[in-house]
C-alpha cells in the first residue's frame, strides 16, 4: 500500500488575513552588530521600526457605512510607531499586526 505525502513546513503556507483597517507587517532583523564592528547581545539589540507588508485588510467603514480602500498594499517597505500593534507567531514566522493609522510613512 502506497502512503500519501504528508504535506511539509516547506511547502505549507498560511496566509494571514486582516480585517477591516488592519495591516500584516514582518518586521526588518535587528541589527546584530554596530556599526564600529562591536557585536550587540540580544538584551541590547532596539526592535527596527521598519517593516514590509505582507496583507492588508478591506479597509474602514465611515460612519456613512461606506468601504474605503486602505492606501497600503503587499510589498510597500514602511516605517511604523515604536510601540504599535500587536506581535503574533504563525508557525516559525512572527510577524506584526496594527491599524493603517500607525504606519508613519512608505518609502
Amino acid at each position: 500500500m502506497a502512503k500519501k505525502p504528508t504535506p511539509s513546513s516547506s511547502t505549507t503556507t498560511t496566509k494571514i488575513v486582516p480585517l477591516g483597517d488592519r495591516v500584516v507587517l514582518k518586521r526588518e532583523t535587528a541589527q546584530s552588530t554596530t556599526s564600529g564592528g562591536i557585536v550587540l547581545p540580544d538584551s541590547a539589540k532596539d526592535k527596527p521600526q521598519k517593516g514590509v507588508v505582507i496583507s492588508v485588510g478591506e479597509g474602514y467603514i465611515s460612519r456613512d457605512g461606506k468601504r474605503h480602500a486602505l492606501t497600503l498594499k503587499a510589498g510597500d517597505k514602511v516605517i511604523f510607531s515604536s510601540y504599535a500593534g500587536d506581535e503574533i507567531s504563525v508557525g516559525e514566522e512572527d510577524y506584526l499586526l496594527l491599524r493603517e493609522s500607525d504606519v508613519l510613512a512608505v518609502f
